[in-house]
């Protein structure tokens, strides 16, 4: 080691004498001294790097507690909030349904202190984590018992676990669906120990081939919502009132998977229609199961809801407990719920009822002030401009329906798509990332997700 590079490694200030001094004390107040000592014994680490690399001191040596302050505020959160204007409403990657303030305010109560999670004021001994919110969804659903567990994919294997195991599950061929990351009902049956059996064609299948399929060893008759892709043309299936009555006639239970599942009519806010499990458990369907992330608008939760006598084995499993729902989800699925009985502001209160609901006209508008502000940053190297577009709902619901849109687009006007993978890339490493698309040749940025202008082009900022 040269005398200079001594010198230089000599001016490193020990840990020690650092954590000591006065610069030192609002920063160990605010993370306490394990962090910072793990932090600091890095930035040695590439101080000593740099100067064998480059032989002189880094810049930010000169000021060591305002380089340690610097580094302790760009740690990163495992969640980053972002500007969804992808066009998913729901988009799974990006978390889904937002919550509506209630549910975030009950969240937050919740994680504060104690709460009645399984504890009975009335008598002052255990309750049921899912009884207040069960009650909840049988007032709005008519069903008569209901179980909540972490997502729906749970939902349907608690229940072919606890009704199927061993026994034989009657499907129709045109609706064992898969979901995303590889998700298959197929493979499902098969973690719950139950035989599958598939009935009629991929594009019809009638009543009398789940009548034929019966046997002593069937034990479930299921329909699974094809809520991710929608088979046109020549087709037939069979009705949940209809399966019903076949189940019952045999006495053998029937199942819906919804996937999505909406709590409300769609077509009252001139939305596509979606089955309603209100509507299933009145055909007569024994359980039904849902999302509570999707179109219900709430956290990620799976529902199960139907007869009391299958609920009860449901709730006495022993993997009920693996895949219970905690006190936050249950806080805030109980918040979501409530904004059900207030039918006549649901669209104003819950998050995703409203974006899906936005005029193309309110979101032109919006196109326009948005582009108004950002020529001005973006102009010199892309042309802008406010064009419609079409707003998928996401999270395989209501698949093949669009909703009109509009979207601020970035053509380049040199180097086409590596300056749109520069400004995409530039724009995932903000504060607050803003996610557009990239297609035909342009970034689109879909407003239909966008409800504070002004965040965004203060992020947008040069």
């Amino acid at each position: 080691m040269s005398a200079e590079s001594h010198h230089l490694y000599s001016q490193l200030p020990a840990i020690d004498s650092l954590l000591r001094s006065s610069e030192m004390a609002p920063l160990l107040d605010e993370y306490g001294a394990a962090l910072l000592t793990e932090t600091l014994r890095l930035m040695q680490a590439e101080a000593r790097e740099y100067i064998g690399q480059f032989h002189t001191l880094a810049d930010w040596c000169a000021d060591w507690p305002a380089a340690l302050r610097q580094r302790l505020n760009q740690r990163q959160p495992a969640l980053k909030p972002v500007f969804n204007l992808s066009g998913t409403v729901l988009h799974t990657n990006l978390g889904r349904a937002p919550l509506a303030e209630s549910a975030i305010a009950a969240v937050t109560d919740a994680m504060r202190g104690a709460v009645t999670l399984e504890y009975s004021l009335s008598n002052a001994v255990r309750g049921h984590r899912d009884r207040a919110v069960a009650d909840l969804l049988c007032e709005l659903t008519g069903a008569e018992d209901a179980c909540i567990v972490n997502n729906n994919a749970a939902a349907v294997f608690l229940m072919l676990t606890v009704m199927v195991a061993g026994k034989q599950v009657v499907v129709s061929r045109g609706e064992l669906v898969e979901i995303g990351g590889a998700f298959r009902i197929p493979d499902v049956m098969r973690q719950a120990g139950c035989e599958l059996v598939e009935v009629g064609t991929t594009n019809r299948t009638h009543l009398k081939d789940y009548h034929q399929a019966i046997n002593e060893h069937t034990g479930l008759l299921m329909k699974v919502h094809t809520s991710n892709y929608s088979i046109e043309g020549f087709t037939a299936s069979v009705t949940e009132q209809q399966l019903a009555a076949l189940g019952h006639e045999f006495a053998i239970p029937t199942a819906t998977d919804l996937g999505s599942g909406s709590l409300v009519d769609m077509t009252r806010y001139g939305l596509p229609a979606e089955p309603m499990p209100q509507q299933l458990i009145a055909a007569g369907v024994d359980l039904v199961t849902f999302s509570g992330d999707k179109l219900l608008g709430g956290p990620q939760a799976g529902i199960i809801l139907g007869k009391k006598q299958w609920i009860e084995q449901l709730q006495q499993h022993p993997l009920k407990r693996v895949l219970r729902a905690d006190k936050m989800t249950l806080a805030a699925l109980d918040a979501t719920l409530r904004l059900y009985q207030q039918p006549d502001r649901l669209s104003e209160l819950l998050p995703t009822l409203r974006l899906l609901t936005r005029s193309a006209q309110n979101i032109a508008e919006s196109a326009q002030r948005v582009l108004a502000a950002l020529n001005g940053s973006y102009g010199a190297d892309f042309t802008l401009a406010a064009e419609p577009c079409w707003s998928q709902i996401g999270s395989g619901s209501l698949p093949v329906d669009r909703l009109p849109s509009w979207a601020v687009t970035f053509m380049p006007k040199e180097g086409s798509g590596s300056a749109l993978e520069a400004l995409t890339a530039r724009w995932r490493g903000l504060a607050k990332p803003v996610i557009g698309r990239v297609a035909d040749g342009r970034l689109w940025l879909d407003l239909r997700c966008l409800e504070d202008e002004t965040a965004l082009l203060r992020e947008l900022a040069p």
